[in-house]
């Protein structure tokens, strides 16, 4: 699969699972540095928002926009990954008071390779949304476009909510 960073053409790992797929196993690290597999995230709706590089503009801005969601669905579970070391990430959080999500690492880029969201000839993980069923089944995807553009947050929370109910504060 085939993706734009800054209007150039780069190729994805390999093909990353569909709607429909049951989401491969994988491990990233907490900022605690404990490993984190995949099905200690599944068991209740799962937003994985997948970024290349938290100290970035739009990743930061990603990550902030579903920290402020995730308040709204307390029975699910929001994650973002992206393969910052945990110390950045830990850093990151630290600064923009993120605190309602877990920021998982993939340093190692067990999930970049295990999903094929791996983009190797940049060395980082494609700009991606994904919902995920209690079971593990992916029932969302958006792989943007473009990697320097935001997702569409509307759409992802619109699949969320097929599988769980918005709270309002």
């Amino acid at each position: 699969m085939k993706v734009t960073f800054k209007g150039e053409t780069v190729e994805l790992e390999g093909n990353p699972p569909q709607v429909g797929d049951q989401l491969p196993k994988f491990k990233v690290f907490n900022q605690a540095n404990e490993k984190v597999k995949m099905a200690q995230l599944i068991g209740k709706p799962l937003v994985i928002s997948v970024v290349p590089d938290l100290d970035t503009p739009v990743c930061s801005l990603q990550t902030k926009k579903f920290n402020q969601q995730a308040d709204h669905y307390p029975d699910a579970t929001f994650v973002t990954i992206s393969n910052n070391t945990i110390q950045q990430q830990k850093n990151w959080c630290a600064a923009e008071g993120v605190t309602n999500l877990q920021v998982l690492s993939d340093e190692e880029l067990s999930f970049g390779y295990a999903t094929d969201l791996y983009l190797p000839n940049l060395g980082f993980l494609a700009r991606t949304i994904l919902i995920v069923a209690a079971d593990g089944t992916i029932t969302y995807e958006e792989i943007v476009p473009e990697i320097t553009n935001e997702p569409d947050y509307l759409a992802a929370l619109s699949a969320l909510e097929k599988l769980t109910s918005r709270v309002d504060a």
